[in-house]
Parts: C-alpha cells; sequence; structure tokens
C-alpha cells in the first residue's frame, strides 16, 4: 500500500513528510546519470560503423542511410514520407528521395494513401521484407553476443523497464 505521508521519527516534533517529494527529489538526483546512459546507447547505436557491421552481417549492399527507413517501413508500414521523416529525425525531401532510392531497388512500393490519395505511402515488398529479415538475423548475433552473460531475470527486467520507458516517453508531449 502506497503512504503518502510518512513521519521523519529521529527528529523531535517530527511533522509529516511527502514520500511524493522524497521520491522526487530521488528522481531529480539520477537524473543525470539515467541521461548520460540514454546519451552513450544512442551515440553508440548512431555509430555508422554499427550500420556497416550489421549491413555487412546480413550480407547486404544496401546504403547505409537506407536501412533505417527500409526498418521503419517493414515495421510500421504502410506508412508516409511525413510520418516517417519524423520518426528518424530526417527532412522530409531527403526522406522522399531515399524512400524512392528503396523502391528503384524494388524493396518498397509506394501508393496512393486510403484517406487522401495525395498523399503516397510506403510498404515493404518481399525483396524487401527478406532484407529485414537478414538484418533481423544479424541483429539477433550481435545481441546474442552482448547479453551472453546476462541471468534471463535481469535480461526479462531490462525489458520491462525498457518498455515502460518507451511507453512513457511516447505518451510525452513532444
Amino acid at each position: 500500500m502506497f503512504r503518502s505521508n510518512v513521519y521523519n521519527t529521529h527528529i523531535k516534533g517530527s511533522m509529516p513528510v511527502s514520500t511524493r517529494r522524497v521520491h522526487k527529489a530521488h528522481i531529480v538526483e539520477s537524473l543525470p546519470e539515467l541521461h548520460q546512459c540514454l546519451i552513450d546507447i544512442m551515440g553508440v547505436m548512431n555509430q555508422p560503423e554499427r550500420d556497416v557491421a550489421l549491413l555487412e552481417m546480413a550480407g547486404l549492399t544496401l546504403e547505409r542511410a537506407l536501412m533505417p527507413l527500409l526498418v521503419l517501413i517493414e515495421r510500421l508500414g504502410p506508412i508516409g514520407v511525413v510520418d516517417l521523416a519524423g520518426r528518424i529525425g530526417r527532412d522530409y525531401t531527403t526522406v522522399s528521395r531515399q524512400v524512392a532510392r528503396l523502391e528503384a531497388l524494388g524493396m518498397v512500393i509506394r501508393r496512393a494513401g486510403p484517406s487522401d490519395r495525395r498523399m503516397r505511402e510506403a510498404s515493404i515488398t518481399p525483396r524487401g521484407k527478406s532484407a529485414t529479415d537478414a538484418l533481423d538475423t544479424a541483429r539477433e548475433t550481435m545481441a546474442l553476443a552482448l547479453f551472453s552473460d546476462w541471468s534471463n531475470e535481469d535480461f526479462r527486467e531490462l525489458l520491462r523497464l525498457m518498455k515502460m520507458l518507451a511507453g512513457g516517453m511516447n505518451g510525452m508531449p513532444t
């Protein structure tokens, strides 16, 4: 049961202290460390060498900049260019050109959107799905090496907390 007030019993004549305030203080105190961890993770995930290694491991000759777009189209498609650009943090004109390259490679197809025929949405093709399957296999190999000495309990706890963090961040105003 959650108690909203506790007493400082070590102080004579103690008054109730909000545990919510104490909890917030603990979070505020730990935020710089959390922020640094997120920066470290994003720094590693954004290293071009990681993408190159993943593409090589998957046996793909795809341009590195196209890989995240292909994966997002496979996971979220059909998806419009504006939404795709927002998710990947690139200008929509750049993303539009990159999606056109993926289409020329036969990895995605673009069609008019169902609600607005002027808006074009990208979907994965069988060739693109084959490429993302190869990337998933390569990513799995890398992840197994990374987590090889983690206990099942630690890994499940990481997954649970990452889901909680992602869900909270997705619900935040932009």
